[in-house]
């Protein structure tokens, strides 16, 4: 019988005030309006990242991608357990990951599967900063100014619904250099689904980002945190790795916005060497405290890598 890890659950109560951002001064006039079919093209500097005329769209620029072939993963039963796993990774502090976060990794590691919430290399100072990308709100372009003023490259992880509806942004992260992750076609709680489901939802993802931006890349990330044993199996052998986190704070509720000095405190208070970092970028509070952030933390000799190095790094 394998060891599972524990699903903790964390009421945490946030302040009620409503913090407001003048965001115009951050945002430069990017879109050229058109009417119908006159072609629209999204330029930041000399990049062009993306473009529509009519109903045809292209946004990288890339030729789409051949479709990748599931149909050899097993979808019957694998025996492997089912039971809802929520991702837990504990408060970190004094530059030291969380007891939980070490477990989990542990876990993983121990039963083979192709995950990581903490990188656990001896004597590290590498961290890796990732977002999950939802509604947007305007956010997600100050975020971008930012990585590419700082020179930090990214992970984000959307849904088919967030590529459809800000494909400009979706774009400009591969333009860009980050990485963008399969986050589902519809973000379901992945334990609650067969093999077969499993599969759809991600191959529906992996479809679609083919055939609009002729990308793909090799990084999953279990929507809510939810998963289970047989879960992490059908990633892994859909030939991703899944990506969770070791530190992260309540940043997704767009009501109860702090501030962005409680949002760059709160994450330096929490860093810790190999720190898989998780923000969402809905969040006016990340946007504004992000600059910060990256420079407090490589003031304290912290590295932001790529999570395609995290391989590399091990």
């Amino acid at each position: 019988m394998k060891k599972f890890i524990s699903c903790i659950i964390a009421v945490i109560i946030l302040c009620s005030c409503t913090v407001e951002y003048n965001t115009s001064e951050y945002r430069e006039n990017e879109k050229m309006s058109a009417e119908n079919n006159t072609a629209v093209t999204y330029i930041r500097g000399n990049t062009i990242y993306g473009e529509t005329t009519g109903t045809t769209k292209t946004y990288t620029g890339l030729e789409p991608l051949d479709l990748q072939d599931f149909s050899n993963i097993e979808i019957s039963p694998s025996g492997l357990s089912t039971t809802k796993i929520c991702h837990s990774y504990g408060v970190a502090k004094n530059g030291k990951a969380h007891e939980i976060s070490l477990e989990s990794q542990k876990f993983f590691e121990a039963n083979g599967y192709n995950a990581v919430t903490l990188d656990t290399s001896e004597q590290t100072k590498n961290i890796y900063l990732t977002f999950d990308v939802g509604y947007d709100n305007g956010y997600t372009e100050m975020i971008l100014d930012t990585l590419k003023e700082k020179g930090v490259s990214a992970a984000f992880f959307c849904t088919v619904d967030e590529m459809k509806s800000n494909p400009e942004a979706i774009a400009r992260m591969i333009n860009e250099g980050h990485i963008v992750g399969n986050h589902t076609d519809n973000h379901p709680s992945m334990d609650e689904l067969t093999r077969a489901e499993m599969i759809a939802e991600i191959k529906g993802f992996d479809d679609y980002i083919r055939t609009n931006f002729g990308y793909s890349s090799p990084y999953f990330r279990f929507p809510k945190g939810e998963y289970s044993e047989e879960a992490l199996d059908v990633v892994g052998d859909m030939g991703y790795m899944s990506i969770f986190w070791s530190l992260a704070y309540a940043d997704w509720d767009t009501e109860n916005q702090k501030s962005a000095q409680y949002a760059h405190d709160t994450v330096i208070s929490r860093i810790h060497p190999g720190a898989v970092i998780l923000l969402h970028a809905v969040l006016a509070d990340n946007a504004y405290a992000l600059e910060e952030i990256i420079d407090t933390a490589e003031s304290m000799g912290y590295v932001f890598e790529s999570i395609e190095n995290y391989r590399k790094c091990n």
